[in-house]
């Protein structure tokens, strides 16, 4: 890694040596410059980032804090610590991008939000920005994940944005994707298609890994007050791989520091069964985009599960598969029961009850304490646990004397 690397990737096309790029409709081209050059004119401006620099401090509450795990590390061995994402203001680590995109929005005219979301996290936080900038706001989600996900379902709308339901294929979070850009494509002009992590067309992963690296910045900083050293594991969860991106841009020149993505295995790593992306699949184009991606004999996705929603996605941001193409992070996967035993553990010995999205880090981060017993483990605690209680309750609630 050379101290040039946020000026070396992506390249001016959007790419991440092969992945990456912008592949998108004639009808679209002319808008993804128009944001490209938006972005590299206002993000470099000082009323721009004085703003966000405002909104981070005095509405999102940030820094958020450094959290070491006494009872947890006694456990399971190692120090682990965790960067407490789920203090963020609406709980996760997306409002860290959304609010910048949003303000993105405002200051190219735009009048109206729109994306998708898998577990409501992305959906409450834009929904979130803008009530703040007072902008429409069009959240697209599948009716799989309205259900598991209702009490975030509930928040978007009482923060006043629609929620359209995506009743086609699987009806989680690609249909989604396919669903906001069908309706993205009406009205480019008016509107801002805000997508929820490190993936999608040229610019989108950079100006979310961008408005993300807030995360490891925060956190190399804190980490460094507290122990004196920078830490030897890295964990976080991946799907698209937003709060990765976020947490692992302040240690790619470390050497030091291993980094660690963790996908979700789910039942098991047969086809429809996980959406590990990065041990099962392949390099391929979705969404506007060239990365690793779970994809049948055509080139298709294949059909994805995992218990997390924001998780399950075929494809990954093409940083992450550069990343892996070069050695420098090392992804692996948490099955479903992992995930679910960690979110209990976390809880009860730490008084902390994660996303499922997070619990998958947390609970890599376990068996890497037990495996490493004399290193320190920094976990990106990406959200909180609220949108998952009902879920968890009604179908593990039993196993876990609930």
């Amino acid at each position: 890694m050379s101290e040039n690397y946020f000026k070396k990737y992506p390249s001016k096309d959007g790419f991440y040596k092969e992945y990456g790029g912008a592949f998108v409709p004639p009808v679209l081209e002319k808008e993804m410059k128009k944001i490209a050059d938006s972005y590299f004119t206002i993000s470099k401006s000082h009323n721009f980032i004085s703003e966000l620099r405002s909104i981070r401090k005095h509405y999102q509450g940030r820094p958020t804090p450094v959290y070491f795990c006494n009872r947890l590390s006694e456990k399971y061995g190692g120090r682990i610590y965790l960067k407490r994402e789920d203090l963020n203001h609406s709980g996760a680590h997306k409002l860290n991008h959304c609010m910048g995109e949003a303000l993105l929005a405002k200051y190219m005219g735009k009048k109206r939000l729109i994306a998708e979301t898998g577990a409501g996290q992305h959906g409450v936080a834009l929904a979130t920005a803008a009530a703040y900038f007072g902008l429409e706001c069009e959240i697209h989600m599948g009716e799989v994940d309205m259900k598991k996900e209702h009490p975030n379902v509930a928040r978007m709308k009482i923060l006043g944005a629609e929620v359209i339901p995506v009743s086609s294929g699987l009806k989680t979070l690609k249909e989604a994707v396919d669903s906001a850009f069908q309706s993205y494509l009406k009205d480019p002009d008016n509107t801002i298609y805000c997508i929820g992590s490190v993936v999608g067309p040229h610019p989108f992963p950079m100006m979310v890994r961008d408005f993300q690296r807030i995360v490891g910045i925060e956190a190399k900083e804190q980490f460094f007050d507290m122990t004196g050293e920078l830490p030897d594991n890295v964990v976080a969860c991946v799907g698209g791989g937003s709060n990765a991106m976020g947490i692992f841009s302040s240690f790619l020149e470390d050497d030091e520091c291993s980094l660690y993505g963790v996908e979700p295995g789910g039942l098991s790593l047969k086809k429809g069964e996980h959406a590990a992306t990065m041990t099962k699949g392949k390099p391929g184009t979705i969404h506007g985009f060239k990365c690793y991606l779970l994809q049948e004999e055509d080139g298709q996705p294949q059909p994805v599960y995992s218990v997390a929603s924001g998780l399950d996605y075929p494809g990954v941001g093409p940083e992450h598969s550069m990343l892996r193409d070069i050695n420098r992070v090392t992804y692996d996967s948490v099955g479903d029961k992992e995930a679910i035993d960690a979110f209990f553990e976390l809880s009860r010995l730490e008084g902390i009850i994660p996303a499922l999205e997070s619990a998958h880090a947390v609970a890599y981060a376990l068996k890497l304490a037990g495996e490493k017993p004399h290193t320190s483990v920094l976990v990106n605690l990406s959200g909180r646990g609220d949108k998952d209680l009902d879920f968890v309750i009604d179908n593990y609630g039993k196993d876990y004397q609930i």
